[in-house]
Order: C-alpha cells, then structure tokens, then sequence
C-alpha cells in the first residue's frame, strides 16, 4: 500500500514526509507541485524522453480499482487506447472473445481469481506471441527470468511510475 503511494505521489513530482512518535502515531504530509506551475504528469529526466503510444490497444488488468484507474489515466496520457478490467477472469473472457482486439496485454500477478501468470498462459495458448507484461509489487512465485521463458515480454515492478511503464510497453510493443 505505502509503496503504491509513494510511486504515485512521486510520479506526479510530489513527495512524501513521515513523522513518527512512540505511543502518538504517524503522520504522512504529501506535497504535490501547485497546480499551473508545473506539469501535472513528469517528463523524463533531461535529454530522455518518454516514449509515447501509437494506435495500440491495450488490455490493463489488476484487481485493485485505484491501481487501474491510475495504469489506465498514464497509458492514455501515453496515447493508447486501453480497456481496463478488475478480473482476471473476466479480461479472459473478453480475450477469448476477440483475441485480435489487443496489442498488448498488461496483468497485475498477484489477483484473487486469477494469478498473472496463469492468466498470461491462457492468453497465449489462445494468441501465441501476444505480448504480454506482468506487473507486480512483490512476487516469490514469478521472476523476470521465468516470465521471460514463459513467453511473458515485460516485467515491471509496482509502484507504477510513468516513465518505466512507457518504456515497458513501448519494448514490449515493439519486439513484435
């Protein structure tokens, strides 16, 4: 959850500062850039930018519904075009009905009906070489190494932050 937070606040060029007191409790203050001053979404450092989508469709999946309404808001920022989904099991569904309507195929690991992973199998037995990225805060089940050898083109780590999430897609896109 703080992970979470942290990669979004600092995305948005915000910061985070925590003070503690034994038997008080915590206090998080979250700083985010004034409005008009700034812009709302980062750049990439200086002399890197970031890349930005085509005419893609992508399929976002994870079970947490701020985590997708946030992966949805920075791939259409990118310019994608994205449906996003809270199950697994239904983005499988939806795959299997039309497996020709995505470019690529973003999952959460970690998800109550479904884990990435297996999602990720399912969709490949019905779309071989779909590309396909695991997204995930912490996993022992999966690695990069091993979701590279299941066919799996990316491996990004929550918090989502802008930059590394374009760059991911953007790899994953193009190794067509």
């Amino acid at each position: 959850g703080l992970a979470v937070v942290y990669g979004i606040v600092k995305s948005y060029g915000g910061g985070i500062a925590l003070s503690s007191e034994v038997g008080k409790g915590s206090t998080f203050d979250i700083y985010f850039p004034r409005i008009g001053t700034e812009n709302l979404l980062p750049e990439a450092d200086e002399g890197e930018r970031v890349p930005i989508g085509g005419p893609e469709r992508i399929l976002y999946v994870d079970d947490e519904e701020m985590i997708v309404e946030i992966g949805r808001g920075i791939l259409e920022h990118l310019g994608y075009e994205v449906v996003a989904m809270t199950s697994g099991i239904e983005a499988l569904e939806s795959f299997r009905v039309k497996p020709d309507r995505f470019d690529l195929v973003i999952t959460d690991m970690t998800m109550p009906d479904i884990a990435g992973d297996k999602l990720a199998e399912e969709l490949l037995k019905i779309r071989p070489g779909i590309p396909i990225i695991i997204h995930t805060g912490f996993s022992d089940h999966i690695t990069e190494e091993k979701a590279k050898a299941m066919g799996i083109r990316g491996f990004a780590k929550k918090p989502l932050v802008m930059k590394e999430l374009a760059k991911a897609v953007r790899s994953a896109l193009d190794s067509q």
